[in-house]
């Protein structure tokens, strides 16, 4: 079957529409700052729309069927089209003049991972750094979410899309028709995103600040108007706890705030999902406080503020604000973990491998995998004992199938494969041991902050230009999910069948 090139090429130009739009917005964020950059954000916004607009009338003409096959290179493409197109508000500012530089920044923030290149945040004129947040706003519920959730319009369908951009373990849908189902999980999402705002405006964060976090968050990107990230605040716990809140939320599946919204709240805090979650949290965060607490310099980690509630307060906030934006990958830094103990590096290195909730704005490999993985393992000891029983995996009190569980056990070894294969390409730039891992488990989980040379106070400006190459497709195929990505690498893919 031959791909329909012509509704691949007329959603590129919706999505660049969006794109355009988005940085219409920026600029009107920079003409109420005058921030002396409105002009040059138009003129990319304009560019934009025009380009997406003559893509759409030039395709209007496509037939509207769409297989899975092209939902695939729309998905992969589509984050590719959309990142160096919003690339460009950096570049005309001069912001990041280099192409290679302006794009890394870009995929971390359509990705959420957070990396940067840039060495003064606090300089960068206010629509450009609204329009960085807003890339991560965007790519946290996923770009082609946003898009099919207009689909209707068009009368295309959108399925393909939707599983291609979220390839979890189960496609949860609170409604029968996927265009209402993304735009519900849009309206939790922006509503969450409201929320934040007006909590950090209310804790003392100014209203500029409190938007770019609250997008950062909600996203769970990380990228943050404040050099020292949101150590910035370190003299206000407050503000670090209402961020906390909502990393925790972000990292949650959002179909369970939906139950929860509706009323269903022992549906929602029944999952099992979501209670294994919790309990990562919990216990990661008693340990790395303990530790904190009797082993750690805390006037290191507290990047030079105040401690203002206590000892015990400052080694309980700082544990549980790093494990929260660990492992949501969301990136945000009130401290440098690696300036801690030698134990709790290695700790936060291991949680840079969980993720999540599934279904969540998260990264990295997901609670609900790692459950069922060890669930398996612990049934195979049975299975030696009984190899004639049946001995189903279960999540929430249901029989997993034996292809779900091969196809988790599939994407654990091909994402610590990549893993891999990724520390050994940052290894050929010369980069050291220490670091090269960190980069790699930090890109591919769109986490950010890494080890050594990259460590959560350092920057990605010193990464060589074709290291950041690197680590933008790291990006893209953790952010993907690897399959949507990887299955356009092999030639059976391509074949007319």
């Amino acid at each position: 079957m031959k791909l329909n090139y012509k509704i691949i090429i007329y959603f590129f130009g919706l999505l660049l529409l969006f794109n355009g739009g988005f940085m219409l917005l920026s600029t009107l964020v920079s003409l109420i700052y005058k921030d002396g950059v409105t002009l040059k954000l138009f003129m990319s916004g304009l560019a934009v729309l025009l380009v997406g607009v003559l893509l759409m009338i030039s395709t209007r003409n496509h037939s509207k069927e769409m297989n899975k096959r092209e939902g695939y290179i729309v998905v992969t493409f589509g984050w590719i089209v959309m990142t160096i197109s919003g690339a460009m508000p950096y570049m005309v500012t001069e912001v990041i003049p280099s192409f290679t530089s302006a794009f890394f920044e870009t995929m971390s923030g359509y990705t959420t991972t957070g990396a940067t290149i840039i060495n003064d945040i606090e300089i960068v004129p206010k629509g450009v750094l609204f329009w960085r947040s807003m890339t991560h706003w965007i790519g946290g519920m996923g770009i082609i979410v946003l898009a099919i959730a207009i689909l209707p319009l068009l009368g295309i369908g959108g399925m393909q899309l939707f599983t291609a951009e979220a390839p979890g373990i189960s496609a949860d849908k609170l409604h029968p028709r996927i265009t209402d189902t993304a735009k519900r999980l849009w309206l939790i999402y922006f509503g969450y995103t409201v929320a934040e705002t007006i909590l950090l405006k209310a804790a003392g964060m100014s209203f500029f600040d409190a938007v770019n976090h609250a997008m950062s968050s909600l996203s769970t990107g990380g990228f943050s108007t404040k050099n020292a990230s949101v150590a910035y605040w370190n003299d206000r716990p407050i503000i670090q706890y209402i961020i906390i809140t909502f990393m925790f939320l972000a990292g949650s599946n959002f179909v369970l705030s939906y139950y929860a919204f509706k009323g269903k709240v022992q549906k929602a805090l029944g999952d099992e999902e979501l209670r294994w979650y919790f309990r990562f949290v919990a216990s990661f965060t008693i340990i790395a406080a303990l530790g904190i607490y009797f082993k750690a310099d805390l006037s290191l980690s507290s990047i030079d503020h105040p401690m203002v509630w206590g000892k015990a307060e400052s080694a309980f906030r700082h544990a549980l604000f790093q494990v929260v934006s660990v492992v949501t990958t969301t990136g945000f830094v009130t401290a440098d973990f690696t300036l801690w103990t030698p134990f709790l590096v290695v700790l936060f290195f291991g949680m840079m491998f969980m993720g999540a909730s599934a279904g969540s704005t998260s990264g990295g490999i997901k609670v609900v995998r790692h459950l069922i993985l060890i669930k398996n393992g612990f049934l195979e000891f049975k299975r030696a004992l009984h190899p004639n029983a049946v001995l189903p995996v279960r999540y929430n009190s249901k029989a997993i199938s034996g292809v779900v569980v091969y196809n988790i056990l599939g994407f654990f070894i091909l994402y610590m494969i990549s893993f891999i294969v990724g520390a050994l390409g940052f290894s050929m730039f010369d980069i050291d041991f220490e670091s090269a891992i960190g980069l790699s488990a930090s890109s591919l989980a769109n986490i950010g902050p890494g080890l050594g040379a990259f460590s959560p106070v350092n920057n990605y400006s010193a990464l060589p230009p074709l290291a950041q190459w690197w680590a933008s497709f790291l990006m893209l195929i953790g952010r993907l999910e690897l399959f949507t990505v990887l299955v356009l690498l092999t030639p059976f893919f391509w074949r007319n069948r």
